[in-house]
C-alpha cells in the first residue's frame, strides 16, 4: 500500500513543475536582459565612435593632395610631393624626401604650418 502513495506524491510534485516551465522561460529571458543592455551600451560607447573615427580617417586620406602639410603616426612633419595608391612622398627638409604609407597620415595641417 505504501507504493501507490509514493507514486501519487511523485505525480503531484511534477505537475506544478510542468506548469511553471513557462515561468522558467520568462526568468531566463530576464536574466539575459543585463547582458543585452551591456552590449547595447558597449555599442554606443565604444564601437560606434570607433567606426565614425575610422570613416573620418579614411575620408581624410582620400582627400590628400600634393602640397598638403601633414603629420604621420611616427611624428614626422612634412609636405606631400608625390602620391601613389598606397604610398606618398613626404618632403621633410629641402631635398630630403621620405616614402610613407598613406595610412600613416594622422593629421592634415593648415597651409604654412611648417616653416
Amino acid at each position: 500500500m505504501e507504493l501507490p502513495v509514493f507514486i501519487s506524491s511523485a505525480f503531484a510534485q511534477t505537475a506544478p513543475a510542468a506548469a511553471a516551465a513557462g515561468g522558467d522561460m520568462q526568468s531566463s529571458l530576464m536574466s539575459m536582459l543585463p547582458l543585452v543592455l551591456m552590449f547595447v551600451v558597449l555599442y554606443f560607447v565604444m564601437i560606434r565612435p570607433q567606426m565614425r573615427k575610422q570613416k573620418e580617417h579614411r575620408t581624410m586620406i582620400e582627400a590628400l593632395a600634393k602640397g598638403d602639410e601633414i603629420v604621420t603616426s611616427g611624428g614626422l612633419l612634412g609636405k606631400v610631393t608625390k602620391m601613389g595608391d598606397s604610398y606618398l612622398s613626404l618632403e621633410v627638409a629641402n631635398g630630403v624626401e621620405l616614402q610613407v604609407q598613406r595610412s600613416a597620415v594622422v593629421q592634415v595641417l593648415p597651409k604654412g604650418s611648417i616653416k
